[in-house]
């Protein structure tokens, strides 16, 4: 259900921002509603489903400060390209991709869980701690010198692949577009499957759809006019598409 992530990122997030980030702000999806279906449609596509916690410094998302920036803490599977780093992230292991203005791309990686490796951390901590208090230094504060504004997921904008089953006839498709076009959701590509006909030949195909970047509300309301639609059968899936 992603809680032990989403634990991580509000830590991370205040640490990278200077800004205290509560776990109630932080917006959590969890891996159980991804099946095998979606993992193949995703390895057909060239990606990886990857469950991600993403901080991110947004500028002008937000008029809540002066300088017109907020920052974004959130958790969801999503779906990563073969060759991005965190692509190649296995097992119990962990990585940290970070993206720094100055120092570029930087990943961390390491083991994520065990018993060895959470005792050396805890124990680091001690050590740190204990020597402060030998030196007669106070400990590490923490800094909230910056107090960005914490956006809703609505506010977030990245691209999307939607998978849909729909009627197999025509008009369909440009139902579908149209539906996306009035939402000011743009296509970037579209993949037909046939997955079935019934005895009257008529039956149900697969569009799986990928999208330009779009904001997250948009998308949100447009995937419910499609489901809402009387061509859409199911919605399958919609899957956010990260690292690019």
């Amino acid at each position: 259900e992603g809680y032990d992530a989403a634990q991580k990122a509000a830590i991370l997030a205040s640490l990278a921002f200077h800004t205290t980030v509560p776990l109630d702000a932080v917006h959590r999806e969890g891996i159980v509603g991804i099946d095998k279906a979606m993992m193949d449609a995703a390895r057909h596509a060239g990606y990886v489903i990857k469950l991600l916690a993403v901080c991110e410094r947004l500028t002008g998302q937000t008029d809540a400060s002066a300088a017109g920036e907020a920052i974004s803490v959130r958790v969801y599977p999503a779906l990563i390209r073969r060759g991005h780093p965190l692509a190649s992230v296995h097992g119990a292991n962990n990585a940290v991709f970070v993206q720094a203005e100055a120092a570029g791309n930087l990943m961390f990686y390491g083991a994520g869980a065990g018993g060895v490796q959470t005792a050396s951390a805890v124990l680091g901590d001690v050590v740190s701690a204990a020597r402060r208090h030998i030196a007669g230094g106070v400990g590490v504060g923490e800094s909230t010198r910056a107090n960005l504004p914490i956006v809703e997921i609505g506010r977030v904008v990245t691209r999307y692949q939607i998978t849909l089953e729909v009627d197999d006839r025509p008009g369909v498709l440009a139902t579908v577009a149209g539906t996306l076009s009035d939402g000011r959701v743009s296509i970037a590509s579209v993949e037909q499957t046939v997955i079935g006909d019934d005895e009257e030949g008529t039956g149900s195909a697969r569009l799986v759809i990928g999208t330009h970047k779009a904001l997250e509300q948009d998308l949100s309301e447009t995937v419910q006019r499609l489901a809402d639609s009387g061509v859409v059968e199911r919605v399958v899936s919609v899957l956010r598409v990260e690292g690019d």
